[in-house]
């Protein structure tokens, strides 16, 4: 959540930080703004996007070679001007953003008003700004020294960046539990929430790790860690092309990325599923191997469409390896004080490799003795450090705010990793991994079969835009689906939806059904098709508009349904990565039918880096 950027150089930093904050603003654009050092601080921000920002700051002294801007998702605080980064201090001399939540600031803010400070917003930023300024008059020591004693008195999340007026070259920045990335250039460099602003200018990089500050000039970069120690900074060569962050030709990026997962799905796949040999290569996997196939139990942590995901993955494990599979809301993990036994596997499911409440649930359990086995898209993401083995999804940037192919790359590495598992463990046959592994080789193709033509799907959607609420129907592998369906209908659409068993349907559920509300089925051909088919009638039979998600040939879904969206036929071990294709269409359609910005729904951010 919030987007950072600084740069420090020898070019205007003014058109570098604008350009950062625009592909960031994924993370928050509630409201933005930026400071600029020449001559004196110069703070320019404003309430809504940044194209306001930019806007707003036409005909302004924007000359300057060091920088700093933030687009904002509000915590502490409203939108306003007044609210947005970056904050100034009380004597006007030092200005700072901040992407987290400072939990104590209650006392802290206390403490400085009795001292005669004053405050114009209602964040905790500015009041740990100006609790660094306080203890830098009163200890008389440098901003870099009053920075790290203020963040071992705080309690909470950071990633800070800060300027001083009287030092036109210089960024110091730290972090705890909020990602920061620098981009190392010559003669110059950036800072970033992640990669996206720094890779059209170097591939040089260093992940800043939590509990260190950065100290940052055109020419020197100095890590150091809370106790003043020197760190030797890790540089990382970026895996990322400028292309993969830009909408290439599509209306937005929620459908550019819909429509890039058969190329998603095939990466994923490449070099790891080795159809023709009948094998599946993941080191990760391979070098843990007796911990995972030995594993008493397995505890799959997340959030989200990322905790769809691991309910998938909780039926495509019991089921094929035979272990049992636990699903936790990271948030709910972390605070319950679960039972961990060591031995216990982990595995930490995050699109962005930085959710707050997923990694302070590793930490406790890594503590406890757990082996921690993270399935991340970012690499070198926080995630993917602190777990002992994992496997990224390679699925590539993904700005839109909803996830989509962040979810079925997810999907593609878990499917492998319980085939691997379970092979290995003997619990599945040789002729059924076989089986398995042709059908999951064969998904992207499969995948763009149903992106050929999606003008079905855009009609159903212009047909149900105005529905006040929807329900979504699923059993076995398709109920996760139906959750995901129903999470991106309300994140994309703002309309009302619910996801549900459908055998739960008649528990509750079913008092909604009547001739207005929609009701979605995952009704593909598996296991379950008798009873799905018994649960559409029921529906049918209350005046019920039926929407199914059908496998293609089938007859007997379409002739009860108002309207069928057919997908291929495949396993039905695999069939949620095809089933899953419609329902963010149709999510992206009637986002778009509404007028809805698609890419930023309105009080979603894409990184979820606080509580």
């Amino acid at each position: 959540m919030c987007g950072i950027v600084g740069y420090t150089g020898s070019r205007e930093a003014y058109p570098v930080i604008l350009k950062g904050l625009k592909r960031l603003e994924y993370r928050g654009y509630d409201s933005s703004g930026v400071a600029l050092i020449n001559n004196g601080l110069k703070v320019y921000k404003k309430k809504g996007k940044v194209a306001e920002l930019e806007e707003s700051v036409i005909g302004k002294d924007l000359h300057a070679h060091v920088g700093i801007g933030h687009t904002r998702w509000a915590t502490h605080g409203e939108p306003s001007d007044r609210n947005a980064h970056p904050h100034v201090s009380n004597s006007g001399q030092l200005a700072m953003i901040h992407n987290g939540i400072i939990e104590n600031y209650v006392p802290i803010k206390n403490d400085l008003l009795k001292k005669g400070y004053t405050f114009s917003s209602d964040t905790d930023t500015e009041v740990l700004l100006n609790f660094i300024e306080d203890i830098k008059k009163n200890n008389n020591c440098t901003l870099e020294e009053a920075l790290r004693i203020a963040l071992k008195r705080i309690v909470g999340a950071y990633c800070i960046l800060l300027v001083a007026a009287d030092d036109p070259e210089t960024i110091i920045a730290a972090r705890k539990g909020s990602p920061l990335v620098i981009g190392i250039g010559k003669g110059e460099h950036f800072l970033a929430s992640d990669a996206s602003p720094i890779i059209e200018y170097t591939k040089e990089v260093v992940y800043v790790n939590d509990y260190e500050i950065a100290i940052v000039r055109p020419d020197e970069l100095i890590l150091k860690n809370l106790g003043n120690e020197k760190q030797t900074p890790f540089i990382t060569k970026l895996d990322m092309e400028l292309a993969a962050i830009e909408k290439g030709g599509y209306d937005h990026f929620m459908i550019k990325e819909i429509h890039e997962q058969p190329d998603t799905i095939h990466d994923c796949l490449r070099g790891r599923l080795l159809a023709e040999h009948g094998q599946i290569v993941m080191s990760g996997i391979e070098d843990h191997l007796e911990a995972l196939t030995q594993a008493q139990r397995i505890v799959i942590v997340a959030c989200g469409t990322s905790w769809h995901a691991g309910l998938i993955a909780e039926y495509m494990i019991e089921e094929l390896c035979r272990i049992p599979v636990e699903v936790e809301y990271a948030s709910e993990f972390r605070y319950r004080n679960p039972i961990i036994h060591k031995g216990d596997v982990i595995i930490a499911i995050s699109q962005s490799g930085e959710t707050a409440d997923t990694l302070v649930a590793l930490e406790k359990a890594k503590e406890q003795g757990a082996f921690i086995f993270g399935v991340v898209n970012a690499v070198c993401s926080s995630i993917a450090r602190i777990s002992h083995a994992g496997a990224y999804t390679h699925a590539g940037p993904e700005i839109g705010v909803a996830s989509t192919k962040a979810f079925t790359g997810q999907l593609a590495v878990l499917a492998m990793m319980a085939l691997k598992i379970g092979y290995s463990k003997g619990t599945l046959s040789h002729e059924r991994y076989l089986q398995l592994i042709n059908e999951l080789n064969a998904i992207p193709e499969k995948v763009k079969e149903i992106l050929q033509d999606t003008s079905h799907i855009q009609a159903i959607a212009t047909k149900y835009k105005d529905a006040h609420d929807f329900l979504f129907l699923g059993r076995g592998y398709n109920f996760p689906v139906a959750l995901e369906g129903a999470l991106k209908l309300k994140e994309i659409s703002y309309i009302h939806a619910e996801g549900y068993p459908a055998a739960e349907m008649k528990h509750g559920p079913i008092a909604l059904v009547d001739e207005n509300l929609p009701v979605l089925f995952v009704a593909t051909k598996d296991s379950y098709y008798e009873k799905i088919v018994s649960n559409v009638q029921e529906i049918k039979a209350r005046k019920g508009k039926v929407i199914a998600v059908a496998t293609s040939g089938d007859t007997v879904i379409p002739s009860m349904a108002n309207d069928t969206i057919f997908v291929p036929d495949t396993d039905e071990v695999i069939a949620p990565l095809l089933s899953v294709i419609p329902l963010q269409l149709l999510s992206y359609y009637v986002g778009i039918a509404k007028g809805i910005d698609v890419d930023k729904p309105r009080n979603l951010a894409k990184s979820v880096t606080v509580e």
